[in-house]
Order: C-alpha cells, then structure tokens, then sequence
C-alpha cells in the first residue's frame, strides 16, 4: 500500500519542463513522494486496528512507520538537492504566498533533520525523545503548505490535486487525533493498581479495571501510561494474564530509565491508563496442532497469559514451553501449570551452565514439521530460535518484535537520565 501510493504518483509530473533543464520530474516526484510517506507515518502512528492485520501485528506496523518517516526525510533531501523549478506550470497559489511557504518549507527541513535524528539515535531517554516526537506535526503542515502553494503540472482542484491533498489531510488529521484526541480527550482505559511484587529486577503489577475490562486475546500486549510524576510516559508491555482473568498483570524489567523508577516507586492505589489491546501474537493454533514455545526473560508473558487458558491434557497434547532465564529460580510461577498437566517445561538457565541452541532444540523435539512454534524475547534468543525451528522443518514461526521505538546506536538514555538527573 505505501509504496503503491508512492508509485502511482509518478505519471502526476509526467512531461513537465523545467527553466534550468534538468529531470524535474524526479525533483518533484521525490518532493511529493517525502509528503505521501510521512502522511503515511501519521497515519500508521494512530495505530488504527484495522491496519493491523495488514501488517502483521502493531509491532510491524511501527515498524513501517519508523521506515516511512526516515524514509520521507531522505526523500526531502533529495528534492531540496533537485531544486525543481517548473517552467510555465500551474500556481497552486500568488507567488507572494508561494514565496512564504517555501521559507517555511526550508524551516520544516531543517527540524525533520533535529527531530528525525532524535528519533533514530537511542541516546535520548523516552520521555525527551515522545515530546520531541509530538513536534513532527509543525514541519509536516509546512512542507504540505509549500507543496500546495508552490507551481506543479496540474490544478489544485483536479484529481492529482484531490489525491495529494487527501495524503495531506490524512497526514495532518491523524497527527491531530494522535496528540490531541488518543493522548489528550480518550487515552485509553482507567485502572488502578491494586499489588506491586518486585523479584530481583522484575516487577510486576496488578490492576483492577476501574469501569470497563481491557478484553485482550491471551499474547496480546497494550500501551501502560501510569499517573504518577514521571511515570506519565507510555510504555508498551505484553499482558500476562488471561482474557477471562479479573485483574491485569504486567512484568515491568529495569532495562531503562523508566523501568528503573518503577522499582522504587509506591504504586499501590495509582491510576493507570491502559490502551489497548494491540498486537497478532498466537501463542496457540486455531487447529489442533502440537506447540512448541520458546521464551527469554519477560518474554515469557504472553504465554503466561495463553497458560491460563489450557486444560488439562495427556503429556502429547500439552505445549512444551522452552524457558531460557538466567537462574532456575525464575522458572517456579510456572510449576502449578505443570504439576496442573496443562504444560511442559523445559528450562534453560544461564546460571547452571545451561543454554540454548539449535542442538539441544534437535534432542528435544527433533522434527518440527506440523509443529506451531511461537517465540518471544529478547532479539538474540529469537534469532537463533527461529533458525534452529526452520531447520528442524518449522514451517513458520511465529515472533513478538517489541520494539516500538527502535533507532540505532547504544542505548545510552540511562546514563543521559543520570547526568541530567546530577544537573
């Protein structure tokens, strides 16, 4: 869909002549190819549930949108290298207004250039890095007036002008109900924390709907915003209990400068705004296929959550659950479920000189195929999991990517937080 909607717009610069020679054409077609894929970011950003599927997943579908945003700003650049100057085209507007949106225009580079970079780098704790994100609406509406404004082979008011201004307004709506209408006016639903139980780096929290239930599917995952100071910011976690449980349960592991506050903070009572549920992570076939689970550290929620919902069963038809964690200990919330006979477990723990890899999968379950394998955990585990399945003749394997920000570089937000902390 995105990169059809970037495609078809080719034919709209079709024959333009530009005053200084030159392919015109490419220099508009990138110009309005930079509009179509951050209307696209917007959009996606909303996270709109009927996309979803689509995509595979929430997980995927931030992942097309961090590509479609990086991607516009490369596409901005190279329309500015372009300079495309149309010789006897069509004014989308006086050229006193034209002249304007094209120096606001120049403005919008270089802040898509700031902001864009915050994004990519993992340097900039979260909560810098959301607000700086809710900024990207400004350059957005001034590249979208320039392009609307300035001089093009067609009318504003004909088909090209109705498809490229749709992409426009789609862009700037979804921003719109993103920052004001999701995070502002209906942000998700309300919760209150009712028990806090923290286990080495690991807490995890209870909350009781407030009025209405979430109504996840067990693997799901939802977006948790606490009411606390400095704790505002939404973060993204796997629900570990079941559909038809009472209460939510999320495993919060100190990885960053968010997660390290949790620890410490007195929670009992808080608000908590939920929003959700999002993600396409089956844990468990539609027919009655047998299941292999592969899980590290607190990726071990959204089978915790699909465990809850097994009977008991004779030893063949149980999942067998591969646990990866660093000392056995970590493996106990699972022995009901086993001594119940709705699960088998077998665990690898780091810290007994145990640890997985394609041979030991090969001892345990030496042939895959007809098997519904799902993973889930860190990007290391999930790698070698899914190699190591295919081999074994896993016809597919399903993934948790978790990574709703993603960027590239170290993750330095905690030493940031802490020199910003001593300021």
């Amino acid at each position: 869909m995105i990169v059809g909607s970037v495609a078809v717009s080719w034919p709209a610069f079709a024959g333009v002549i530009g005053e200084e020679g030159g392919n015109v054409q490419y220099g508009l077609w990138v110009g309005a190819t930079s509009i179509i894929l951050m209307a696209w970011s917007f959009v996606l950003a909303l996270r709109p549930r009927t996309l979803e599927p689509l995509f595979g997943g929430l997980d995927r579908m931030y992942k097309a949108h961090r590509w479609a945003g990086s991607a516009a700003v490369v596409a901005m650049f190279l329309h500015t290298q372009a300079e495309p100057e149309v010789e006897g085209g069509i004014r989308g507007a006086s050229r006193s207004i034209a002249g304007q949106a094209q120096d606001l225009a120049g403005v919008a580079e270089i802040m898509l250039y700031i902001l864009i970079g915050i994004s990519l780098l993992r340097w900039f704790p979260q909560r810098y890095w959301r607000w700086t994100h809710k900024l990207l609406g400004i350059p957005f509406a001034f590249a979208s007036w320039h392009f609307y404004t300035a001089e093009k082979t067609y009318e504003n008011g004909s088909a090209w002008g109705w498809w490229f201004g749709g992409f426009m307004l789609a862009g700037l709506g979804a921003y719109v109900l993103r920052v004001i209408g999701r995070d502002m006016i209906r942000p998700g639903i309300r919760h209150r924390v009712t028990a806090v139980k923290r286990q080495g780096s690991t807490t995890e929290l209870r909350l009781a709907p407030v009025n209405r239930r979430l109504g996840q599917r067990a693997g799901q995952f939802a977006v948790v915003k606490i009411q606390a100071p400095g704790l505002r910011e939404p973060h993204v976690f796997t629900v570990a209990s079941g559909p038809d449980d009472e209460e939510l349960r999320f495993f919060v592991r100190d990885l960053g400068d968010w997660t390290a506050r949790i620890q410490s903070a007195d929670l009992i009572g808080t608000e908590v705004i939920v929003e959700g549920p999002y993600g396409q992570f089956e844990s468990l076939p539609h027919d009655p296929d047998p299941v292999l689970w592969v899980a590290g550290g607190v990726g071990i929620t959204p089978f915790l959550a699909a465990t809850s919902t097994l009977a008991p069963t004779p030893p063949a038809e149980r999942p067998l659950l591969v646990y990866c964690v660093r000392d056995r200990a970590d493996a106990t919330a699972l022995e009901a479920a086993v001594a119940e006979e709705r699960l088998r477990l077998e665990v690898f723990a780091s810290g007994d000189g145990r640890r997985f890899d394609a041979a030991q999968l090969a001892e345990l379950t030496p042939d895959l195929r007809g098997v519904h394998v799902a993973v889930c955990g860190p990007s290391g585990l999930v790698s070698a999991a899914i190699d190591a399945a295919r081999g074994l003749g896993a016809s597919d394997v399903e993934t948790e990517l978790f990574d709703i920000r993603g960027g590239f570089g170290p993750d330095l937000s905690v030493t940031v937080e802490h020199v910003l902390g001593r300021r």
